[in-house]
């Protein structure tokens, strides 16, 4: 079977384009690339939203996206890929939802996109147009889906846990708490520059 089909070509297309808006977004948050914070922009805004230590939380967040972003770009080891970029948008989104669904409002409307192409391109696979099809698909194994998923959704589940708690004892005591939500909470560049995801 040499020749590719609809379904390949989709996959493809698919990939790229979400995986390079992720990769994108992630370079914004590690490089301050395409406008973006960089570190130190990106951990003021984690601090001003209750991620903490916000330095590590950018570096995280910043990690996430652009590796998901690259291997599922290059469709290589895809279920783990497609977990990292459901666990960060779930982190993204939890983030977002004080602000409701729609991204205009500035909810968590593309956080979710993002995280729901992220785990269909898990379960659906790359296509052969695929690092992992020109490996024999060594990183793409049936069993990989389910525990890259779940694996990825108890992180998240873990960190937006321990912010829900954080933000709920910030608000009980009238302040933020730990030593970095200081200076980094008020810088108003980091905020506009992190962006939704």
């Amino acid at each position: 079977m040499s020749c590719y089909d609809r379904k390949d070509l989709g996959l493809l297309l698919l990939r790229l384009g979400a995986g390079g808006v992720l990769a994108a977004h992630g370079a914004q948050k590690l490089l301050g690339w395409f406008g973006g914070g960089g570190i130190a922009g990106t951990s003021a805004f984690m601090a001003s939203i209750g991620y903490r230590p916000a330095k590590a939380s950018a570096i995280a967040a910043g990690t996430g996206e652009t590796s998901s972003g690259v291997l599922l770009a290059l469709g290589l080891a895809t279920p783990m890929a497609g977990g990292i970029a459901v666990g960060t948008m779930a982190g993204a989104s939890a983030a977002h939802a004080p602000q409701g669904f729609w991204s205009q409002s500035g909810g968590y409307e593309y956080p979710v996109a993002l995280g729901l192409i992220g785990a269909s391109l898990a379960v659906a696979g790359p296509g052969r147009l695929s690092l992992d099809e020109a490996l024999g698909d060594r990183l793409d194994r049936t069993w990989m889906v389910p525990v890259a998923l779940a694996t990825a959704l108890a992180g998240a589940a873990a960190v937006i846990g321990a912010r829900e708690r954080r933000l709920r004892d910030e608000e009980k005591d009238g302040e933020p708490d730990g030593d970095e939500a200081g200076d980094e909470a008020g810088d108003e560049a980091g905020s506009e520059a992190a962006g939704p995801a």
